[in-house]
């Protein structure tokens, strides 16, 4: 199961992305970094198709992490490249959009950074400075994925001046990878909030014990005193899932009513059940 969903988020990440490139950027010439600004490029110089000039790009850069990365990884980015090529190439047959340069920029720039996003979520890469970014934050963890494309891939946008030497389009590819950095951020800070739980209630053991033994959370209870009554109390604590909070609260609610319960979002939360996506 867990597997299968890998894999379809790896295949709607590449499908998202190379829509992005092939219908946005690449006709426009708008080149916002990583491997597809640097097929774009070789594309309109060199007339190579922008599908095929990913592919080699990528091979290229998976090759460089394959001692860094590890073969898991390397199996995984080049199935995901791999698919990403496709889409690419095929997006940029289809009718694509050429016209206004600021909205081909911002839509290329969030379908190009949602894709990644769902891509990393699946444990894989899209590839180019994708794995550069995954081989620097191996050494600098606390950095996020998205800050690092964005310096690499900022390189990327100026030696494409060289071969467009159009400065509109060198801005236009800065909008885009600034849109598509926060759109990478976005997807991961989205899949990774979850709801931390606390409970103020008399009947702590009961719940925490129906609670235990009908979900895969676990409960931590703790003997508190109420403050205004003076009267002994137990608070628990649970973290959950977001789609998780409306059945813990009726599950509470069936045996006490009076509970007290406050629901407040997490950021981050990495431990037994929940995996940090970065």
């Amino acid at each position: 199961m867990k597997n299968s969903k890998s894999i379809l988020l790896t295949v709607l990440g590449t499908m998202i992305t190379g829509f992005g490139i092939g219908a946005f950027l690449t006709p426009n010439k708008i080149v916002g970094g990583g491997a597809s600004g640097l097929s774009t490029t070789l594309y309109h110089a060199l007339n190579i198709p922008p599908g095929l000039g990913f592919f080699v790009i990528n091979i290229i850069f998976l090759i460089m992490g394959l001692k860094v990365l590890g073969k898991s990884f390397i199996l995984k980015t080049l199935f995901g490249a791999t698919l990403l090529s496709v889409f690419v190439q095929v997006f940029s047959m289809l009718p694509i959009y050429v016209g206004n340069l600021l909205l081909a920029t911002i839509f290329g720039g969030v379908l190009y950074g949602i894709g990644i996003g769902l891509s990393f979520a699946a444990g894989a890469s899209t590839g180019g400075t994708d794995i550069l970014g995954r081989i620097v934050q191996v050494k600098f963890g606390h950095l996020p994925i998205g800050k690092i494309l964005l310096a690499l891939d900022g390189v990327i946008i100026a030696v494409s001046w060289i071969i467009f030497k159009d400065i509109e389009l060198i801005l236009y590819g800065i909008i885009t990878l600034f849109v598509s950095s926060f759109s990478i951020d976005y997807v991961i800070s989205k899949l990774n909030v979850s709801r931390m739980a606390f409970v103020i209630t008399e009947r702590g053991e009961e719940i925490s014990n129906k609670l235990v033994s009908t979900s895969p959370r676990g409960v931590t209870r703790i003997d508190v005193m109420g403050a205004y009554t003076n009267e002994p109390r137990q608070m628990l604590f649970c973290a959950l899932k977001e789609s998780e909070a409306e059945a813990f609260q009726k599950k509470i609610l069936e045996i006490d009513e009076n509970a007290f319960i406050v629901f407040s979002e997490s950021q981050r939360i990495k431990g037994n059940g929940f995996y940090l996506y970065k």
